[in-house]
């Protein structure tokens, strides 16, 4: 039977708004018992789940944890934030010419992190050096670009055999106000990888749906994503703004709309209840094609906590 994610999906009209609740670890080193007596109230979005407060450790990925990590790149990842995501802080790549001597991981493991393609760039190189050779347009950006999507494409068939009704994938593309490379360089280097990659399981697996999360302002783009392959899109709300969401993406683009984590913290409940609302209104269709994603972190009280999963399951109803 189709989830409910699936029929919003493929516009097979979905009983309700599907929704999904994310909680990041550093909210349970926060709240404890107290984020779990929240949730024992919700068991339609959490399943009844209970986390073992002796052993927080279960839950926290190893780049969760305060200290530093190296990838199989190279990449130095630093944390001082228990339970929150490490930043690469280290890059094996400091000049142009170090991309020549760039070697590509042997494992072929299917390990594709959030942040794969566009990002692993940024990891590589650091911001600075790789905003410089997407804009000098030389030899080097194809080539490093290339050596990361080898290493993709080897991911890929890895999982091949084992990818089932609906394959996750997570690259952030965009910043607060729009792409840092703009959407024609994008055009050029980046969506063939995601093209290449996507094509691979829509070619072997056609009835295979993508999801793909992509944080910051990318409305201008989403559409080439769709013709990559991209079944459902996760955009933020905020960086996005719901006007774009409306024009580019209704009835034309299916979308788990990432609801307003930047609100959230220090909205009243009112306020709460009106964000969630005013998205729902302007995206529902009876059809399908909208989703609502929250994520949950130390810094919303449990108060507002409680008033954003009652607003959700309100308006999951919604039918317009």
């Amino acid at each position: 039977m189709a989830s409910l994610l699936e029929k919003a999906i493929r516009y097979q009209h979905p009983e309700s708004i599907p929704a999904s609740i994310g909680m990041l670890p550093a909210a349970w080193i926060k709240y404890g018992k107290d984020l779990q007596k929240l949730i024992d109230e919700y068991p339609q979005f959490f399943g009844g789940r209970q986390v073992d407060l002796n052993n927080i450790d279960s839950i926290i990925a190893p780049t969760y944890h305060v200290g530093e990590h190296v990838d199989e790149w190279g990449c130095v990842w630093s944390n001082v934030d228990e339970g929150m995501e490490s930043i690469v802080t280290g890059h094996p790549v400091n000049s142009e010419e170090d991309v020549y001597k760039l070697q590509i991981p042997q494992n072929k493991d299917g390990r594709l992190p959030h942040g794969f393609m566009y990002l692993r760039l940024l990891d590589l190189c650091g911001f600075e050096l790789a905003m410089m050779m997407f804009a000098e347009e030389g030899e080097e950006i194809q080539l490093l670009i290339d050596k990361v999507l080898e290493y993709n494409v080897n991911q890929i068939e890895a999982i091949l055999p084992n990818i089932g009704d609906m394959v996750f994938f997570g690259d952030d593309n965009g910043m607060q106000n729009g792409l840092a490379i703009g959407p024609e360089k994008w055009r050029k280097y980046i969506k063939p990888c995601y093209a290449k990659l996507y094509g691979m399981i829509k070619k072997a697996k056609p009835d295979t749906l993508i999801y793909m999360h992509t944080d910051g302002c990318i409305w201008e783009i989403m559409p080439d994503l769709v013709e990559c392959g991209v079944d459902m899109i996760n955009p933020q709300f905020r960086a996005n703004g719901l006007d774009n969401l409306v024009r580019v993406c209704k009835g034309k683009i299916p979308i788990n709309l990432d609801l307003d984590r930047q609100l959230f913290p220090f909205a009243t409940r009112s306020e709460i209840f009106d964000h969630v609302g005013q998205c729902v209104e302007a995206l529902y269709m009876p059809e399908g094609g909208l989703g609502l994603n929250v994520e949950l972190n130390y810094e919303i009280p449990l108060d507002n906590m409680a008033a954003i999963l009652d607003a959700v399951e309100k308006y999951r109803f919604y039918k317009g």
